[in-house]
């Protein structure tokens, strides 16, 4: 069987391979990464490609509702400690956060009016 059967050959442990056969098989191994890159360089998006909008709308809406939860959870975590409630301030503060969080991405998605306007 040939390696273009798509199995490798056996390698031949015996003897220690010489520098010659080490640089054969560097070379082959460089020019099969080169092809398989080549292979790969279609598929990829530029880098320098901007993000769609609605792409970056998406992560804005969700940072802001990922925001207000956890900044409500760490309010309410930290009234815990301080005054002992535990767990009364968290679930009242996660839960605002929750409205908060809310609150932010119907603002942000133009579906609501910003405050004082």
């Amino acid at each position: 069987m040939s390696e273009r059967d798509g199995q490798r050959p056996v390698p031949d442990h015996s003897q220690p391979p010489d520098d010659a056969e080490l640089s054969r098989r560097l070379h082959e191994l460089d020019r099969r990464l080169g092809e398989n890159r080549a292979e790969r360089a279609s598929d990829r998006v530029p880098v320098d490609a901007p993000p769609k909008p609605g792409f970056a709308m998406a992560m804005r809406l969700g940072a802001d509702f990922v925001a207000g939860v956890a900044v409500g959870a760490a309010l309410g975590w930290g009234i815990d400690r301080l005054f002992g409630t535990s767990p009364w301030g968290l679930v009242i503060f996660l839960l605002l956060g929750f409205g908060a969080g809310i609150f932010s991405v119907l603002r942000a998605a133009g579906l609501m009016k910003p405050a004082g306007k």
